[in-house]
């Protein structure tokens, strides 16, 4: 403990993040409102059991947080699936599971860009999606150029105002039940077991869509270096953060089911959670929820461009990447702008050609198979270091491993198909910078 208190002082950081703030950056990361902009993909596939998916994929993801903790408490610096797995299983595979995040960051900006389109047609049905698209991706795009970022201060703002928000759905959909003359108790017991639409296989492959409502969650693991006792105050974190994310999600994804008549469509899948506020609270419910929402996907789609700008950035001076492109940085706003318009094509091509379901379904691809990593990465050093001594969390371990394969074996063939390939583009990456990793660096 000596020895890391040491190295968090030589490095400039100060441990003084506590325990709450550590699981409330955690939730702010993952944001409060997290399961509304899929709500209706996850309705469609799971055949209306959107709790039920909510809760399964919770129980995977805390499994997969304990192994997460695990390994924050063995890597106290820069906490990363890539590092973890890299470290305990080979560089090779780090280096893959690096790539596949790579998938992650490049993909959010992307669904950002095709749910604020269909959010704004809510309020402006006359404009086709495609101008919508096209005007969100620039936009993104040159805010990012011109160097103009969120502050933390925002963004804690953000996240307070849409709890508001989820505080006002929930008086709403109470109200709304308590106006209904003599529900019966099946009707209170349909959104988690309805027998009549009840399919295992559907709700399955809903449950890998409910994945998305989580991610973020590893983040915490990146401060464990500011933190006052991180070896237990990290773990109990990240698993706390994954707890209270499921119950709030499943609260508020129940009282939209109960609300939403089934068997009734709704008029837009992709903003489905908004037409649900909209008939427990009416017009103005409506209007409050899909500003909300389309606010908070702006500040994500911004963020996660420059992140994935900047992750590009480190690969390319790391010469994973052709370092003159990648590398280059604008001198007037010190940016690399290249990688910000590169993502911004991406995102104006996947949101002409990508549904919001197959995007958010290729970011789980990466993000389960990263989840799977660190599993089986947690197990091995256990094993190492414990041998049947550390056999439960090892088996707490395995837990997440089988649960994070059976999700990412039910995802959509499209995305596996979509996600397998971007795998094998960068081992193919990695076997030519193994080739000529004896001369010297592009240029």
């Amino acid at each position: 403990m000596a020895a890391t208190s040491t190295n968090a002082e030589v490095s400039g950081l100060k441990r003084s993040l506590r325990f709450w703030d550590l699981v409330l950056y955690g939730i702010i990361l993952i944001q409060p409102t997290a399961p509304m902009p899929s709500f209706g993909v996850i309705y469609k596939e799971a055949h209306g059991h959107v709790v039920t998916a909510i809760l399964l994929a919770m129980v995977a993801m805390l499994f997969t947080s304990i192994s997460y903790g695990r390994m924050a408490r063995a890597y106290p610096h820069g906490g990363s699936a890539f590092l973890y797995v890299g470290k305990e299983i080979h560089p090779s595979l780090g280096y893959i599971t690096g790539w596949c995040l790579v998938m992650d960051y490049i993909l959010n900006p992307l669904i950002c860009t095709i749910w604020c389109s269909r959010a704004v047609m809510n309020f402006l049905p006359g404009v086709p999606y495609v101008v919508l698209a096209i005007f969100f991706a620039i936009f993104f795009t040159l805010l990012n150029c011109n160097g103009v970022e969120t502050s933390a201060r925002i963004n804690a703002g953000m996240a307070a105002a849409l709890g508001l928000v989820i505080v006002l759905v929930l008086i709403q959909a109470v109200r709304w039940l308590l106006a209904l003359k003599h529900p019966g108790v099946a009707f209170f017991l349909a959104p988690f077991y309805d027998r009549a639409t009840f399919d295992t296989s559907g709700l399955l492959r809903g449950t890998s869509i409910a994945v998305l409502t989580y991610i973020g969650f590893d983040g915490i693991s990146t401060l464990t270096d500011e933190a006052k006792d991180p070896a237990r105050s990290v773990p109990r974190a990240i698993v706390l953060t994954c707890f209270i994310t499921g119950i709030l999600a499943s609260m508020e994804v129940y009282a939209a089911q109960l609300v939403w008549p089934r068997g009734l469509a709704f008029p837009d899948l992709d903003t489905a959670y908004v037409y649900a506020s909209g008939r427990m609270g009416g017009p103005i419910l409506f209007l409050i929820v899909n500003s909300a929402l389309l606010l908070a996907n702006i500040g994500s789609g911004m963020a996660s461009q420059l992140g994935a700008a900047r992750l590009l950035y480190a690969m390319g001076q790391d010469g994973a990447l052709p370092r003159r492109f990648f590398a280059a940085v604008d001198r007037r706003n010190h940016i690399p702008r290249n990688n910000v318009l590169l993502i911004g094509a991406i995102c104006l091509g996947g949101a002409l050609v990508f549904s919001y379901q197959l995007g958010t379904e290729l970011l789980n691809y990466g993000a389960l198979l990263a989840f799977m990593g660190v599993n089986v990465a947690s197990i091995l050093r256990g094993w190492r270091h414990g041998r049947w001594a550390q056999w439960f969390p090892m088996l707490l371990s395995l837990g997440g491993f089988v649960t994070c394969f059976l999700l990412w074996a039910n995802l959509g063939l499209l995305a596996r198909i979509a996600g397998t390939c971007w795998a094998c583009a960068g081992i193919l990456l990695w076997l030519l910078r193994r080739q000529y990793a004896g001369h010297p660096a592009e240029e």
